[in-house]
C-alpha cells in the first residue's frame, strides 16, 4: 500500500511538472504569435494563438488530473492510517467487551445510518464538483479566444492587427453550455436534497 501511495504522489508531481511546461510552451507560443503579428503573417500568427490556447488548457488539465490524484493519495494515507489505529486498538477490544455489552446497541445503528448518510451525501457533493470542473474544461479551440489573444498580444506590442476580426459567435454557444451544467447541477441538487431527507 505505501508503493502506491508513492506512486501516487509520484505522478502528481510528474503532472505539476507537465503543466509548468504547458505554461512555457503557451508563453513561447505567445512570442511567436507577437513576431508573427509584428511581420504581418496572418495565418502564422492564427496557428500561434492556437497554439497557445491549447498549451494553456492542457496545463488547466494536467493541474485538474493532478488535484484528482492527490485527491486519492490523501485517501489512501487516510487508509493506511486507519489501518494502523486499528491494529493498535486489537488489544483495547477485550477490557472493551464488558463496556459494550452496556451499550444501547439501537443508539449505535442509529449512529451508524447517520454516519452511513454523510458519507453518501459527501460521494455526491464530489461528483457535482467533478462534474462542473468536466463541463467548464474544454479541448476545442473557441475561434472568439483566438481573436481575442491576437488583439491582446498585438496590444501589448503595440502593432495593429491587419485584419478584419469576425463577430463572435460563441456567445450562443456559452450561454447553450451553462445552461446544459445549470440543469445537471439543479438534477445533482436534488439527488443531494433527497439524500439528506432520509
Amino acid at each position: 500500500m505505501d508503493k502506491h501511495l508513492f506512486n501516487l504522489r509520484f505522478a502528481a508531481k510528474d503532472l505539476e511538472r507537465n503543466a509548468k511546461k504547458s505554461e512555457k510552451s503557451e508563453r513561447d507560443e505567445k512570442n511567436k504569435l507577437k513576431k508573427s503579428i509584428a511581420k504581418g503573417n496572418m495565418e502564422g500568427a492564427k496557428i500561434h494563438a492556437e497554439n497557445a490556447i491549447r498549451q494553456k488548457n492542457q496545463a488547466l488539465n494536467y493541474r485538474r488530473m493532478g488535484a484528482r490524484i492527490d485527491a486519492v493519495a490523501q485517501r489512501v494515507q487516510t487508509a493506511l492510517t486507519t489501518k494502523q489505529v486499528t491494529s493498535s486498538m486489537a488489544g483495547v477490544v477485550k477490557s472493551m467487551e464488558s463496556a459494550m455489552k452496556s451499550m444501547n446497541l439501537e443508539k449505535v445503528s442509529q449512529l451508524m445510518d447517520r454516519f452511513e448518510q454523510q458519507f453518501e451525501n459527501l460521494d455526491v457533493q464530489s461528483q457535482v464538483m467533478e462534474s462542473t470542473m468536466c463541463n467548464t474544461s474544454t479541448l476545442t479551440t473557441p475561434q472568439n479566444q483566438v481573436d481575442s489573444l491576437m488583439q491582446e498580444v498585438a496590444d501589448e506590442a503595440g502593432l495593429e492587427l491587419n485584419m478584419d476580426l469576425p463577430q463572435a459567435q460563441g456567445s450562443t454557444i456559452g450561454t447553450a453550455s451553462s445552461t446544459q451544467a445549470s440543469t445537471e447541477q439543479d438534477e445533482l441538487s436534488q439527488r443531494l436534497a433527497k439524500l439528506r431527507q432520509m
